[in-house]
């Protein structure tokens, strides 16, 4: 029987959604779940809870280039 199709949605400014059940491999080999509708997945990496997402990539504070800009 062929895997049930996940959505993955990619946003501009924050996590990747996954949806449905998913089973993450991590680059050490380590295997993660989440039973959730749908899984918000870091890619900035300031998660605290990395590889989920806990919302941290919105505390950062853009500064312009340089000092007095």
């Amino acid at each position: 029987m062929p895997a049930e199709r996940r959505q993955v949605v990619l946003t501009d400014e924050g996590p990747v959604l996954v949806s449905g059940p998913v089973e993450l491999v991590l680059p050490g080999g380590e295997r993660v779940t989440s039973d959730r509708p749908v899984t918000a997945l870091c890619v900035c990496r300031r998660s605290h809870r990395y590889p989920f997402c806990d919302t941290s990539h919105r505390r950062k504070v853009r500064t312009g280039q340089g000092e007095g800009s």
